[in-house]
């Protein structure tokens, strides 16, 4: 694996996320209008109850996953879990929804996000594709298998959809193959045929080359135009800049629909394509974890040490072996 595109993602990532926070919610085009394409200063602007650089729950949860699989040496889903508990009860600025009442409903780690599931069934949204560039990292070096099913373990902590543990499971596998120097989109036949039955036609329709965000039947928060929002940005850009200007121009939930497409146009473009304007004032804010804030330099280490794990222990079971998958 090339460590630069392993930065670039987990920076990439992290550099949408705050970039596209200020605009969350707004209208499509807010972006450029503010910012257009000859401006080389100031896109970085905090907003919305964000400061500048400041990175969201997208980046927050991602750096939680990851420190967790480096500290453990593999995917231990109840510390993942627990994690993310202590994240919560300390009062992020933001955190969705589902995932709230997921971590806080008491039930146990296997079975809080299939108890969300049975009393809320449309739960396919895009809070475990969010947080998903780190474990895509420390997975990659495994092959295809052990990426996606790693990716959709993590995902059931909170999401009880299977369409939610499908689209990280793509994500995965996409920045898998980003992170060897192939082209992702050139995959996405193969990755899509991994894909459960029930749900690849979906999944096919919305990652086709003449798909577009227009096309789109669900508001971006949800996995399938997320996934498909980034892929489309990344598809019809040529540099990480205009892939992710594109992405928090799309309007919407524009902190994770940038978040994911900071990390496919991070690990195709490599870690040198990141605008510094962008990165300098970059932060991560870890609630639940002390007075910790993480900089540049410590996203660029987290990445590297996810670059380079240690070799893969069992993973624990988790909710989806009491689903069959």
């Amino acid at each position: 694996m090339n460590a630069q595109r392993a930065i670039g993602a987990v920076v990439g990532s992290a550099v949408g996320d705050a970039l596209g926070a200020p605009f969350e919610f707004g209208l499509a085009g807010t972006f450029s209008a503010r910012f257009p394409g000859s401006v080389r200063s100031g896109e970085m602007c905090g907003g919305g109850g964000w400061e500048r650089g400041e990175a969201t729950d997208d980046t927050q949860m991602a750096v939680h996953v990851g420190e967790s699989l480096l500290e453990h040496g593999g995917l231990d889903l109840p510390d993942v879990f627990a994690r993310f508990q202590r994240w919560a009860a300390a009062g992020p600025k933001d955190i969705g929804l589902q995932t709230e009442d997921v971590l806080t409903n008491g039930a146990p780690w296997n079975l809080a996000a299939a108890a969300h599931f049975q009393v809320n069934p449309h739960a396919a949204g895009n809070g475990a594709l969010m947080r998903a560039t780190t474990s895509a990292v420390y997975f990659a070096s495994q092959g295809r298998q052990a990426t996606m099913d790693a990716a959709r373990r993590i995902a059931a902590l909170t999401h009880g959809d299977p369409a939610a543990w499908e689209g990280t499971a793509i994500y995965h596998e996409l920045l898998r193959v980003a992170l060897d120097g192939a082209d992702p989109l050139a995959a996405l036949p193969d990755t899509l045929a991994q894909v459960r039955p029930d749900h690849r036609e979906r999944y096919a329709t919305v990652l086709a080359a003449h798909w577009d965000p227009d096309q789109a039947t669900e508001f971006n928060g949800a996995v399938w135009p997320c996934l498909a929002s980034a892929v489309w940005a990344l598809r019809s850009t040529t540099s990480y800049e205009d892939a992710v200007r594109a992405a928090i121009d799309l309007g919407g939930d524009t902190d994770t629909v940038a978040a994911v497409t900071g990390g496919l146009a991070g690990a195709v473009h490599g870690y040198d394509a990141v605008p510094t304007r962008w990165t300098e004032p970059l932060h991560v804010p870890l609630p639940g974890s002390g007075d910790r804030v993480l900089r540049l330099p410590d996203l660029i280490d987290l990445a590297r040490r996810l670059a380079a794990p240690p070799p893969l222990r069992r993973l624990t079971d988790g909710p989806l072996a009491h689903s069959g998958q």
